[in-house]
């Protein structure tokens, strides 16, 4: 257990182009060479985006690289994912995308203690430039502040 508990890849550059409004936990279903390959450590979520089809949340550009020893079995590695979450919470999300400019975006992709794949997926506003420009100026703030305490 202790090297499925490693698996956390994160989507750095959200919390750059995007302000997050709302945070939710969802499942993953995939087929089977895919969470082997989840495993490895070999997933990519960075131009990952969700979408809704027919009240059901998928997940698309989300890249699944093939599992070595997969065969036959391996799927296609951009394919749209199935994500599993409550009737209540796809409702709220599906009400709250009426709304302009706002997106679903995947923030982390691990794997829990049971040893299921969980996405960690936000409800999520772009960001214009100044707001960029706030944040760097805030980081560099704190990087200073941080050299001139140790």
């Amino acid at each position: 257990m202790s090297t499925e508990n490693r698996i956390d890849i994160k989507n750095r550059k959200a919390s750059f182009e995007y302000a997050f409004l709302d945070k939710f936990l969802a499942g993953l279903q995939l087929t089977g060479t895919e969470i082997k390959s989840i495993r490895e450590g070999k997933a990519n979520i960075n131009e990952g985006f969700c979408v809704f089809n027919r009240d059901e949340l998928f997940i698309r550009n989300m890249h699944i690289a093939h599992y070595f020893d997969g065969t036959y079995n391996n799927v296609e590695e951009k394919r749209d994912r199935k994500l599993l979450l409550n009737r209540s919470e796809l409702s709220k999300l599906q009400n709250k995308l009426k709304d302009q400019g706002l997106t679903i975006i995947p923030l982390r992709l691990f794997i829990n203690e049971k040893g299921y794949a969980k996405l960690e997926i936000a409800l999520a506003k772009g960001k214009k430039l100044f707001d960029k420009r706030e944040d760097i100026k805030k980081k560099d703030i704190d990087r200073e502040m941080s050299r001139r305490l140790k």
